[in-house]
């Protein structure tokens, strides 16, 4: 179980409040749990190629059983993919589990763990929403919800279902900057139209950071078990859950790699650039962060994706000069483990756990943390800039 009522603790000011949250979702009547009825659907219009629905789990439909514990029915509902409840900080620190209907059964409880990859505290992204991790379940058309601990009010459950499309080019980008082949090579990146990016989710502009001193390793808890055709689905689905739902300006992860060694670009403003992501509370302003799609707390890691995280961390970091299995002194801008203004020394390429209060990115991923260390240690050298 990870521990989540810090980060809760640690939010409870600065926010600003969020607009637009459950835009173009559908609405329900009354008798959206009964038996033999068609249940809860999902927005037919499939907004930007993404079915949604933001569901408010109130007093009729979460209902006290005992001992602390909350439950909704088991509803019927219209295909979805993706499942994560939110609520507002300070309302309550709910622990949830969710079990999905597919294939016609109802599979095990399990748990919802408290989102963790966070924007910076006083920043244009920090608000009032937190949630849990978006999780994907593959196709399913049944819900059922459990709530303990807390139930505050405004409990929403989010359900997506992102189409899927066919791809944007058939060929990776590639760098036209790395001709001279004096710093290590830019990998081959699958661009944001690539997984079905839509320019209006965003607000803002890109912020960029003054220079890049780590790298931060995260994974999403999603399922291991997604096909090559899912993944720019999967990505939308988190791109419209970061932007609709929890009201930032954009995906919060800079990269994203899945199981197939794929790499992703996530939020906008240039591959190549210093932009500042909201993936790791606290120390957003000097790093660049990359997730791994996948729960690596039940999984290994493969050969790929060690080898495609390695990849992406030596270009990233070669360009300023950052030393791979090297340690640098960073300044906290407020997290669950260390206090703003705190100085702290991490290593260059370090894991989610490393700056807060949190399993990510899984105890499979963080033990392969040296072996990236030392490939990207490797990469670098062979190009010596």
């Amino acid at each position: 179980m990870l521990s989540r009522r810090p980060v809760l603790k640690l939010l409870a000011g600065g926010a600003v409040a969020v607009a637009g949250v459950g835009v173009g979702v559908a609405r329900l009547s009354d008798s959206d749990e009964g038996e033999g009825l068609p249940g809860l659907q999902l927005s037919s219009h499939a907004e930007d190629g993404v079915e949604a629905l933001d569901l408010p789990l109130d007093g009729r439909r979460l209902v006290p059983v005992g001992d602390g514990r909350w439950q909704t029915k088991q509803l019927p509902t219209s295909t979805h993919s993706m499942v994560a409840v939110t609520w507002t900080r300070d309302t309550g620190d709910p622990d949830v589990r969710i079990r999905s209907r597919t294939g016609g059964k109802w599979q095990d409880w399990q748990a919802m763990p408290t989102l963790h990859d966070l924007p910076d505290l006083g920043s244009d992204e920090s608000t009032p929403v937190v949630g849990t991790d978006l999780v994907w379940i593959g196709a399913a058309d049944g819900i059922q919800v459990d709530v303990s601990a807390a139930r505050p009010e405004d409990l929403t459950l989010v359900l997506l279902h992102p189409a899927r499309e066919p791809a944007l080019s058939r060929f990776a980008q590639r760098s036209r900057d790395d001709r001279e082949r004096t710093r290590a090579p830019r990998p081959e990146l699958r661009r944001r139209r690539d997984w079905g990016a839509r320019r209006r989710w965003r607000s803002g502009d890109p912020s960029y950071n003054d220079t890049i001193r780590q790298v931060h390793v995260h994974h999403t808890v999603n399922s291991n078990s997604y096909s090559r055709t899912d993944v720019p689905g999967l990505i939308r689905g988190m791109y419209r859950y970061h932007t609709k739902n929890l009201g930032w300006s954009d995906l919060g992860y800079n990269f994203l790699v899945d199981r197939f060694g794929r790499i992703w670009i996530g939020r906008a403003g240039g591959a190549r650039r210093p932009v500042r992501g909201a993936h790791t509370l606290g120390f957003n302003g000097t790093s660049c962060g990359v997730s791994v799609i996948g729960n690596f707390e039940t999984t290994k890691p493969s050969r790929k994706v060690v080898r495609a995280v390695a990849a992406l961390a030596a270009w990233k970091l070669d360009r300023y000069g950052r030393n791979p299995r090297g340690r640098v002194r960073v300044t906290s801008e407020g997290s669950d483990n260390y206090p703003a203004g705190r100085r702290v020394r991490l290593p260059v390429i370090d894991g989610h756990r490393d700056t807060n209060d949190t399993a990510c990115p899984g105890r499979h991923l963080y033990e392969a943390l040296p072996r990236i260390r030392r490939r990207a240690k490797r990469i670098i050298e062979a190009y010596p800039g």
